[in-house]
């Protein structure tokens, strides 16, 4: 039974594959993706570059400059400039740039004395595993309204956020720290996606709706329903670890299929009030039913 989960679940990934393949001539984004086998746009970025070892837009670039390798190799009559246009490149610098990135040659290089060995080691995708086993709980969690600070963003950065955002609790006393629920709702992984766009809802429980103010904190509802749960201990840096044990070893194994709402942590203690290895968060990960 639990082969049969594993294996639809690849089964899944297999016709996202198949997908890309098929209509690379195509602007190709994350939520249509997504809607090929039915995975929630909120979670389809991770579950990607965890199965794959890349993000999606990495892979799909790659598979561009792969047909347009062939083409260069097997098409001498096609200019560098057609292939690179009807790669989805605006111009051949641009598709020289990210070829050469890619296998350490320009195009007219490759076409000219292609270096096969390295262009195929592009190409060995790796499916990252983590074997660390990690207790999870079923929950319900309930509705719970927040006041939000959103970041967008470098991740690096969210740190100046989440310091304006516990200013903004200590001085309105709206969502006290000490007595409030501490949350962070994460729409994207900072690990793959575009550091311009990575997108971070710092939240804090508040019992009534926050009003308008100047450093734009808004409101927002985390919906009731149920989740499966890891905790976490130690420092943020790690947390990812919990995570990809969700949806890489967990989920798969499970039979459940994620809700339409992104991961979320939960932080019982937060720095520096907690020294660093002492700190406790829940990552939550919403599931249908």
């Amino acid at each position: 039974m639990q082969d049969d989960k594993i294996a639809g679940y690849e089964a899944r990934f297999g016709k996202v594959f198949d997908y890309i393949n098929e209509h690379l001539d195509e602007p190709l984004s994350l939520e249509r993706l997504s809607r090929v086998a039915n995975f929630s746009k909120f979670h389809f970025h991770r579950q990607f570059s965890l199965y794959a070892g890349i993000s999606a837009a990495r892979y799909i670039q790659l598979m561009r400059l792969r047909r347009a390798s062939y083409r260069l190799a097997f098409e001498d009559e096609t200019r560098v400039i057609q292939i690179a246009l009807e790669a989805g490149f605006e111009n051949p610098e641009s598709f020289s740039r990210a070829f050469k990135q890619a296998f350490g040659q320009t195009p007219t290089q490759f076409r000219e004395d292609a270096a096969w060995q390295p262009w195929n080691q592009q190409f060995q995708f790796p499916v990252r595993t983590r074997t660390a086993n990690m207790d999870v709980k079923i929950i319900e969690f309930p509705e719970t309204r927040v006041a939000v600070l959103e970041h967008q963003g470098p991740p690096e950065t969210v740190n100046d956020t989440a310091r304006r955002f516990i200013q903004w609790r200590k001085e309105t006393g709206l969502s006290p720290v000490s007595t409030s629920l501490s949350l962070g709702l994460a729409y994207d992984d900072p690990a793959t996606a575009e550091p311009a766009s990575f997108r971070f809802d710092l939240c804090g429980s508040v019992k009534s709706p926050v009003p308008a103010n100047r450093q734009g904190v808004i409101n927002k509802v985390i919906p009731a329903g149920r989740c499966a749960v890891v905790r976490h201990y130690g420092s943020h840096d790690c947390i990812g670890d919990g995570a990809y044990f969700l949806y890489r070893q967990w989920l798969p194994q499970s039979g459940e299929e994620l809700r339409d709402f992104p991961l979320f942590f939960q932080y019982h203690n937060l720095m520096p009030e907690t020294a660093e290895h002492e700190l406790i968060t829940d990552i939550h990960l919403p599931l249908q039913g």
